[in-house]
């Protein structure tokens, strides 16, 4: 009964917010999807007026209404350039639950979500198994972006150029980091996320290294979970609410000024998603994600307005290394971060920044998307690739890991030498060389 509430609530909520688009189209000039395809049914505007009669559709055709809803890289692009302000991310969600509510799960999305995702322990077991024997299926390909291609042909990597999993993911690395901060100074909970934690520990190790050089104190438990977009984007809001509530118990009761993250994605999702999708919670547990949420900041995004970044290292006398931006969708579209990350990588005068073309465009991962549309998610990732390579920069930074693997795909797969890195590790090498991450400490 609980659930068909829940799901009458959001067929509520999604009525009242179709009502404020005015089908004007501009969402077209934006969508990387329609760029690519050049179908109505692609871009906001076409969902958006096939789920004015959702109600009615899901009864006649749920399947087609499904499949619409799935090609949607979630990217935000339609939503920050729409002049009647349609929450479009909000709508497109919240039409996914009613469906799976409506139609069920896939049996691959109930094992992957409610019994790996929804279970961090588990999840993190099963990827430790995944780190030592995943030699056997893949192979390495690029050593300065770190890539691997499969060593058989397979339906789920097919063509692409992937990063292994680490061989010790970064909770291990660390455990239980808990330090306070300077006198008088801030103290900050550290959200990893899954892919930093699994795929990147190098950027978990340069955020942490940046707030000991501010002397900021730093709580980050080894116990983190995801914070639910794959969940919520696959429709699965049972696993995302099981999520939200793992996070609560991670933190909610713990003393810091803000929490941090170097995820895009994840900042994005609790800052935005988080008090949007947890309205069925009890009242002190909606108060808890408010709370979070509100204190919820990218990475770069603290740095640079909350410490300042202080005076940099004298310009070194070698040529500088060009380096160039791509600007994350769930950062600038959703949060509005864009100049932070930049502010980041000047700070080091080893690297000289210098824009590419179309800096904003998405690169086509979309997370799900890129697993069940990999030929669209590669045509629209080759775009940025050119933009990368045509700026003739060395490296290409990035604020998002899910983006790091596009970028890393893409650029792997043409054979470019182009290294990919996240903005704080670019600020983290300016850093004077005595200040270091440390391992196993707060436990």
């Amino acid at each position: 009964m609980s659930r068909l509430r829940a799901l009458a609530r959001l067929m509520k909520e999604l009525e009242d917010q179709l009502v404020v688009c005015m089908r004007c189209g501009l969402c077209q000039a934006v969508c990387p999807l329609f760029a690519e395809t050049g179908r109505e049914a692609d871009v906001a505007r076409g969902k958006l007026a096939l789920l004015d009669g959702l109600l009615k559709e899901i009864l006649q055709n749920p399947g087609a209404v499904q499949d619409h809803l799935s090609r949607c890289l979630l990217c935000g692009s339609c939503a920050a350039n729409c002049p009647s302000g349609v929450k479009v991310l909000d709508i497109f969600i919240k039409a996914r639950a009613i469906l799976a509510g409506y139609l069920g799960l896939s049996p691959w999305k109930k094992a992957v979500f409610r019994g790996l995702l929804a279970k961090p322990g588990t999840f993190n077991r099963i990827l430790d198994w995944g780190a030592r024997f995943q030699g056997i299926f893949i192979k390495p390909v690029d050593d300065l972006l770190g890539s691997s291609c499969a060593r058989v042909m397979s339906p789920l990597l097919r063509d692409r150029h992937l990063k292994p999993l680490a061989a010790v993911p970064w909770h291990r690395q660390v455990g239980r980091v808990d330090t306070g901060p300077s006198r008088g100074g801030l103290k900050v909970a550290f959200f990893v996320g899954c892919l930093i934690d699994k795929l990147f520990p190098p950027v978990a190790d340069a955020t942490l290294r940046a707030l000991r050089h501010h002397g900021v104190g730093v709580l980050a438990p080894p116990e983190q979970g995801c914070c639910g977009i794959p969940a919520l984007a696959g429709g699965d809001p049972e696993t995302f609410a099981a999520l939200v509530r793992h996070s609560l118990g991670q933190f909610a009761g713990e003393p810091f000024d803000y929490l941090v993250t170097a995820c895009a994605t994840c900042a994005a999702t609790i800052k935005k998603l988080w008090p949007v999708m947890t309205q069925d919670f009890a009242a002190a547990d909606r108060e808890k994600v408010a709370a979070l949420a509100e204190k919820t900041l990218d990475i770069s995004q603290f740095l640079v307005e909350r410490l300042g970044l202080g005076p940099a290292l004298p310009k070194p006398a070698a040529e500088p290394i060009d380096i160039t931006y791509h600007d994350p969708c769930h950062l600038k579209k959703s949060l509005g971060v864009a100049a932070q990350p930049r502010a980041l990588i000047r700070a080091n005068p080893r690297y000289r920044l210098k824009e590419m073309a179309e800096a904003d465009w998405c690169c086509g991962m979309g997370g799900s998307f890129n697993l069940q549309h990999y030929e669209i998610s590669a045509s629209i990732g080759r775009r940025k690739r050119d933009h990368i390579l045509d700026s003739g920069c060395a490296v290409v930074a990035s604020g998002c890991p899910a983006c790091m693997l596009q970028l890393t795909d893409m650029l792997s797969q043409a054979g470019a030498r182009v290294a990919v890195r996240h903005a704080v590790e670019i600020y983290a090498e300016s850093l004077p060389p005595q200040v270091r991450s440390g391992r196993k400490e707060g436990t």
